[in-house]
């Protein structure tokens, strides 16, 4: 009887134990609790033999051994340099022979990729530690081949440093903001093309070729700032101030883009020879690995045609190489995987010419030499070429949608491995040479765990298998996602995850929140493990559900692009089939649906209150895009075309103009210094609602970005989503 009752006892003090061990709020959204540890900094060096990773928050450079996993040697030691102004390291970059390192720190966000920055080179040899320049603040400081001379940028002019001397030369003396940027993109191009570093060095380091942005004529956006905090703004104390910036909307003017050369030895630069045409984009520059050539890429402004052009870089002529055609658009992926081969030969390109990504080798001359890779699934990225084992290694969804592989596949494609082994997510960092690789792998239940292997996939060592999160996580009580699948009236099979409350009872009836993003080729139905505000809800209470709607990622070009002049449209009706689906189980409190969203989920969002009548109770839409004419032209014109062309697809795609179909509660939330969806979107929102005599709830977070951060913001932020919820749905 005893051992009975004791044995009573220790099953009630653990399950006490596993409920005292709360998930709250703040664990999530702040501090962060059970965030995935991974490997940071990491970079091969150049013998393929070992790679280094940045520890101890960015105070140690440390160098590692493919071949063991062992540790071979802290390189770098901040705290040893005695230098007051480098205090971390936020980034680095070693020169071509690994004699100097250039570190970053003290840096400061501009938009979403760019940044200025303080930069220092330390030199492996002398022991020196120098302070790159004592002009200002620089941006992009990029080490030239041969490791003589660094190039950056500062206020919107190009300057090259000679580190063999200590001088600090101007490329560039135009540089003026809201009117010319040499050597960077301005704001649609960085944020739409997904680069910042708008310079690229010669293979010899002779040449130094750089884009120019003209964005004179470039309509001006104009942004109230107030004192706020964190930070606080003095100046803005009584009277506001402005903040104001370049920013085309849909069917605005672009940027004049010029692309120049300068040479080093002379001092000269020259243009290259894009066309007459200016109404265009030029959204990349790669030299050939030979340095004969300087590959321009032009692309006209509805992004149906993509051209490689060759440029001589000291004539400025040119002549066209390739040309890749779309009768909707052409993904910026094809840009980010374009790969010349080491061979002087030939060029990989990501290309939806049969209906699916998939890889294609191409001569220098453009002649089409193969398709790489075949079959009805996506090619997600190509890792690289290696000339010895002559393999192709790239990541694919060849199993299903939601999960993602690493493969590799011989030159004559006798031969196709599959170098990851566990069903779920992976991604692979390869050494150079390709003898090994680094592969991140999680799924729903398994966080993060990061492995060494050679080439074969042997594991050698595992670098992070996030145990203390593990063992962080086995004293709580925490609800899983459960993969399904549901077919709408339209006939579309779409996925779905799911995570029910704890001690779920399928007889009981649980109100539902919707979670989604739903934008062009995004994936929210991943394989791939997170512990985060769907999971605090789920433990509240509430069946957390998300769906991938038609336009979304890795299920082919034409799921993938049927949005195409329509954008929002099949998103929401798919959203609304979801709960529609979702009203008729057994477990769902039919009267009791909501959903929300950030970005083009907040439009989604908005959209699908406007669509779905009695069905959605509430919505929550955060920073969203409700008129397709607010927002810029790259991204709306790719998937919208020219508003001239579509005046209807902009128009009936829009919150504003469905707002009297709202019948349930919304939560309208918006950054007022928000950069790239501007505020305009939910004031005008607002606007239409007022005289459609709508009733709303809004609010506007003071000097926010579009991420709505900084001091207490965050937590106020989702303690307003947490208390809106238990309103409508509880």
């Amino acid at each position: 009887m005893l051992k009975r009752y004791c044995l009573l006892l220790l099953v009630l003090l653990a399950t006490l134990g596993l409920h005292a061990q709360q998930l709250t709020l703040e664990d999530v959204v702040v501090k962060r609790t059970y965030a995935q540890k991974s490997v940071n900094g990491l970079a091969s060096l150049n013998d393929g033999l070992n790679y280094t990773t940045l520890e101890n928050m960015g105070k140690e450079l440390v160098k590692y051994s493919y071949k063991t996993g062992e540790k071979v040697a802290t390189l770098l030691d901040v705290s040893q340099l005695k230098n007051d102004s480098l205090k971390f390291i936020t980034d680095y970059q070693f020169s071509s022979d690994e004699s100097k390192v250039l570190l970053m720190t003290d840096r400061k966000p501009i938009y979403r990729r760019s940044f200025t920055a303080n930069y220092f080179v330390y030199n492996f040899v002398t022991k020196e530690l120098t302070k790159l320049s004592n002009g200002g603040d620089q941006q992009l400081a990029t080490f030239s081949p041969d490791g003589e001379r660094v190039a950056f940028v500062r206020k919107n002019n190009l300057f090259v440093k000679s580190l063999r001397f200590g001088t600090e030369r101007q490329i560039t003396d135009d540089g003026e903001f809201n009117k010319i940027i040499n050597g960077a993109p301005d704001w649609v191009y960085e944020e739409e093309f997904e680069f910042n570093r708008g310079f690229e060095w010669s293979p010899d380091s002779k040449q130094l070729a750089y884009m120019k942005f003209n964005e004179e004529q470039v309509p001006v956006y104009h942004m109230p700032m107030y004192k706020g905090s964190n930070p606080e703004k003095k100046e803005n104390a009584v009277y506001p101030g402005e903040y104001s910036f370049k920013y085309p909307k849909a069917g605005e003017k672009n940027s004049i883009v010029q692309i120049w050369v300068y040479d080093i030895k002379s001092g000269h630069d020259i243009q290259m020879d894009t066309g007459k045409e200016t109404d265009i984009y030029l959204p990349k520059i790669s030299w050939t690995n030979s340095g004969t050539d300087l590959g321009i890429f032009r692309m006209n402004r509805l992004q149906n045609k993509l051209e490689l052009l060759f440029a001589n870089p000291y004539t400025g002529d040119t002549r066209l190489i390739y040309t890749e055609k779309n009768s909707r658009y052409i993904e910026t992926d094809f840009l980010d995987n374009f790969k010349f081969l080491g061979d002087n030969k030939n060029f990989v390109i990501l290309s939806e010419q049969n209906g699916y990504k998939h890889l294609y080798l191409y001569d220098l001359s453009g002649v089409k030499v193969k398709q790489l890779t075949e079959g009805n699934f996506d090619v997600l990225k190509f890792y690289g070429y290696d000339p010895v084992k002559k393999f192709f290694y790239y990541q694919a969804a060849a199993v299903s949608p939601m999960q993602k592989e690493i493969y590799g596949i011989s030159f004559d494609k006798k031969k196709k491995i599959q170098l990851s082994t566990q069903p779920g997510t992976n991604n692979a960092d390869f050494s150079n040479g390709f003898k090994y690789y680094i592969n991140t792998f999680s799924n729903i239940t398994t966080p993060n765990i990061v492995t060494l292997h050679d080439i074969s996939g042997k594991q050698i060592r595992v670098l992070e298998n996030n145990d203390a999160l593990k063992g962080k996580l086995a004293k709580m009580q925490l609800p899983q996602k459960e993969f399904f699948k549901f077919t709408t009236s339209e006939g579309i099979e779409l996925n779905g995850w799911m995570i029910k409350p704890l001690q779920f009872n399928p007889a009981t009836k649980y109100p539902v929140l919707m979670t989604q993003y739903s934008g062009p080729n995004s994936q929210q139905v991943l394989d791939a493990f997170s512990i985060d505000w769907n999971t605090y809800l789920a433990r509240q209470g509430y069946l957390v559900v998300c769906v991938d709607p038609r336009g979304t990622g890795a299920r082919g070009e034409e799921f993938r692009k049927c949005t195409y002049g329509q954008l929002g449209n099949l998103e929401s009706n798919d959203q609304v089939e979801t709960a529609r689906y979702l009203s008729k189980q057994p477990y769902v409190d039919a009267k009791k649906i909501a959903i929300w969203g950030w970005s083009f989920g907040g439009f989604m969002s908005a959209m699908t209150l406007c669509k779905g009548g009695d069905l959605i109770r509430a919505a929550i839409a955060v920073a969203p895009v409700t008129s397709h004419y607010f927002y810029d032209t790259i991204y709306t014109e790719r998937y919208m075309g020219l508003p001239s062309q579509n005046p209807d697809g902009y128009l009936q795609n829009s919150p504003i103009t469905l707002v009297k179909g709202i019948k349930g509660k919304l939560l309208l939330v918006h950054g007022t210094a928000d950069d790239n969806v501007h505020f305009q979107n939910s004031i005008e929102f607002a606007e239409a609602m007022v005289q459609a005599g709508v009733q709303f709830r809004m609010m506007a977070y003071n000097n926010r970005n579009h991420g709505i951060r900084g001091g207490n913001t965050t937590m106020h932020l989702y303690t307003m989503f947490d208390e809106f919820l238990k309103e409508n749905l509880k």
